[in-house]
């Protein structure tokens, strides 16, 4: 698609330029991990151009909004944000991305306020040359006030999934450079964030684009792959190499991988994983969808369910008492009974962490949303209602096996209404809380679980922590 899209009821382009030095700015994110990064990213352009954020109540120049159209309730959430930017700020000048954006450039284009349509996120860069940025940042140096940041490494998919709509509008496959990836993570590292995300729209293709030029330097040594005929051949840096990498930087910090294909848990990937056990993370976030082979091949997923089992199995047989995580749809058109009790009984067995439940919601412009054997939307959310009964007995079961464990926290800030507590979240993607004040907020912690209350661990500080030596108070 061609970027931008201007609105024929907006401004020339001369009067769209910053009016005075210092323009306030707005920004609202829509939608996944990535859309957080490449907000942030922009932001940041238009910060070195002059521009500042808006305070609370102070009249606001410029707002970009980046939104998401994973299905037509984002598409709706992010018409009414737009709608209301425009309300608040009438003044204000709307700049709108992200996948909605890419899925319907006319439509938001109309819009109230909006003056530009960015229709490709690969086109970030011409936007902020717009505005005065000669040379785009080749990463961003923070991540707001938080104390774990989002790191895209990896942009695009070519997967046909039946019901997403997110390969027509990110179709092209586009992975960072591990020496930029590297000096991305050191600088945010420096700056005190104490947890990077990997993330990418499909993160297990990472590499897929990449030469092997981009990976000897990083990586200190040239990659190589068996060929048909059975000897060499170079390739470029896989996400098991970028973890890798990563996980011999200095620092006291900790990675997370986000979503993957099973597939894309190779054993390679997991020896990684486990030959770093303080700076990855064991855990791991695999898309299972379904427990049905039959629902499966429907939804057009790449492998079956003892596939997906087999990789579960081999996580655990490589890491420490990994969390694995996962989606799952329900009330697919031609889900039977027992196609969903299947994925209730996997659930259980296989003992996710978490499961994000989502009641199958047809997607104009995907091939789910013709299929015939349609269940009644009633179902689906009893279904989704049962599922997550279901997912919650897991988590608990996962939860309690880590009592008496040593963890290593993440502490985030202080408990609401618990004085003197503050709570964070383990490696393995529990929830835990100490004793301690805000002090403690962005340190690593390590403890020993003690006990479960209220779906959180209560944890005892190991010796030498800062934090006081007794668990906190975890009842209601």
């Amino acid at each position: 698609p061609q970027s931008p899209i201007p609105n024929p009821r907006a401004p020339s382009p001369e009067s769209r330029l910053p009016p005075h030095p210092m323009p306030t700015l707005k920004t609202i994110t829509l939608g996944c991990k990535v859309n957080q990064y490449e907000t942030e990213y922009v932001r940041q352009g238009l910060v070195r151009a002059g521009f500042r954020a808006a305070e609370p109540g102070e009249p606001v120049e410029w707002c970009l909004v980046n939104t998401c159209t994973v299905t037509a309730t984002s598409d709706h959430k992010s018409r009414k944000a737009i709608r209301q930017l425009a309300r608040e700020h009438p003044a204000a000048r709307i700049i709108v991305m992200g996948c909605y954006a890419t899925r319907a450039p006319d439509e938001a284009a109309l819009l109230p306020g909006v003056v530009e349509v960015l229709t490709d996120k690969r086109r970030m860069d011409e936007l902020l040359a717009r505005f005065g940025v000669a040379e785009p940042p080749k990463g961003i140096q923070s991540f707001g006030p938080r104390h774990r940041a989002y790191v895209k490494v990896q942009d695009g998919c070519r997967m046909r999934c039946a019901y997403c709509i997110i390969p027509k509008t990110r179709p092209v496959l586009a992975s960072r450079p591990v020496a930029d990836v590297l000096a991305e993570v050191r600088e945010l590292t420096s700056r005190g964030y104490r947890e990077i995300v990997l993330t990418g729209i499909h993160l297990g293709h990472y590499g897929v684009d990449l030469e092997p030029a981009c990976s000897t330097a990083a990586l200190g040594r040239e990659k190589s792959a068996p060929t048909a005929e059975g000897g060499r051949a170079t390739r470029g840096p896989d996400l098991a190499d970028l973890v890798e990498a990563l996980a011999r930087l200095d620092g006291d910090f900790r990675l997370r991988i986000s979503s993957i294909e099973a597939a894309e848990a190779t054993d390679r990937l997991l020896d990684v994983m486990a030959a770093h056990p303080r700076r990855v993370c064991p855990h791991l976030h695999l898309s299972m969808q379904s427990a049905s082979d039959s629902v499966l091949r429907r939804m057009r997923r790449p492998n079956d369910h003892a596939a997906f089992v087999e990789r579960c199995r081999a996580a655990r047989a490589r890491l420490d008492h990994p969390a694995i995580s996962t989606d799952a749809i329900v009330g697919f058109p031609g889900e039977t009974e027992a196609d969903f009790q299947a994925t209730c009984r996997a659930v259980e067995e296989i003992g996710f962490v978490k499961v994000h439940v989502f009641p199958f919601s047809p997607r104009e412009g995907t091939e789910a949303a013709s299929l015939p054997g349609a269940v009644p939307r009633a179902e689906c959310h009893r279904r989704a209602a049962d599922l997550a009964h279901v997912a919650a007995g897991a988590r608990t079961a996962y939860l309690e096996s880590l009592i008496g464990r040593k963890l290593r926290v993440l502490v985030e800030g202080t408990a609401p209404d618990r004085p003197g507590v503050v709570e964070g979240t383990s490696e393995r993607y529990a929830p835990v809380r100490l004793s301690g004040g805000v002090e403690l907020a962005g340190r690593l912690v390590e403890v020993t679980a003690e006990r479960l209350a209220d779906g959180c661990l209560a944890g005892r500080p190991w010796a030498g922590s800062s934090a006081r030596h007794r668990p906190a108070d975890t009842r209601p």
